[in-house]
């Protein structure tokens, strides 16, 4: 049986970091079948929506990609207190949504500058402006790393250390460090290192599977860096089999 199962396993090609039209850094050009058409273009099985402290343009996302095989991960990029980055993942919309609620009631108050940040498109699947997003949300919101990642295991989600070869916004940028107790389910190197790079530097968190992302907010951007996974399917309950390295499903490395 096991054998068989591991005939039935392929490679999976998965950006699990890109941003919309929504997060204020995110081009215009970042909108639902654009990053479909794009991500399609580029071979990818699998990509996360993850603006930033928000996840209102995922269900537009989900629709514009229903014809197509590309499977879309409920996610967001949450910024903790520490205004460290971490991306949340989620098996459902209702829970990314859940998790926005939180977010929402705890990020930092004001309202977003569109002159300095950019604007905030909720788009429909159609690529037709929604509704604008006035809130603030590229600040931080009055969560702390270690809550944030209980959030969003409390709501059965990915927690991912985003982008942590980056001096800022990143646990170990902000924290200069990653606490032993935080239960984290992988860590995101960004574009600009490579995986092998990336386990002689952090040697000591090897304890932690390691993925690579675009961060796209352009879409030239969308996988520029892909992480390539050994699964069954494109889909989350592979995803977290292969994050835990069970039955066969694994993350990738550049030999295999």
């Amino acid at each position: 049986m096991g054998e068989k199962a591991a005939e039935m396993l392929r490679v999976v090609a998965a950006d699990l970091h890109i941003h919309t039209c929504l997060s204020p850094c995110g081009d215009l050009d970042m909108t639902p079948t654009k990053i479909v058409r794009q991500a399609l273009e580029k071979n990818l099985a699998m990509i996360a929506v993850t603006d930033h402290n928000s996840a209102e343009n995922i269900t537009a996302l989900i629709a514009a990609a229903r014809e197509t095989d590309l499977f879309i991960v409920p996610g967001m990029e949450v910024t903790t207190s520490e205004e460290a980055h971490i991306v949340a993942l989620f098996d459902k919309v209702e829970s990314a949504l859940s998790m926005q609620a939180l977010i929402y009631d705890s990020l930092q108050a004001g309202e977003n500058n569109e002159d300095v940040f950019g604007i905030q498109v909720v788009a429909n699947e159609f690529d037709e402006v929604e509704n604008i997003n006035k809130r603030l949300l590229i600040g931080a919101t009055e969560l702390s790393v270690a809550r944030v990642v209980e959030a969003i295991h409390d709501r059965q989600g990915l927690a991912i250390a985003a982008h942590i070869d980056r001096e800022s916004f990143s646990v170990v940028g902000q924290l200069g460090f990653i606490p032993e107790d935080l239960a984290l389910d992988a860590i995101e190197i960004s574009r600009h290192m490579t995986l092998s790079d990336a386990r002689a530097r952090f040697k000591e968190y090897e304890k932690f599977p390691f993925i690579t992302s675009s961060d796209a907010h352009f879409l030239d951007e969308i996988a520029v860096s892909p992480t390539r996974f050994q699964l069954a399917r494109p889909d989350m309950a592979e995803l977290r089999m292969a994050l835990a390295g069970r039955e066969g499903r694994r993350v990738l490395g550049i030999d295999d």
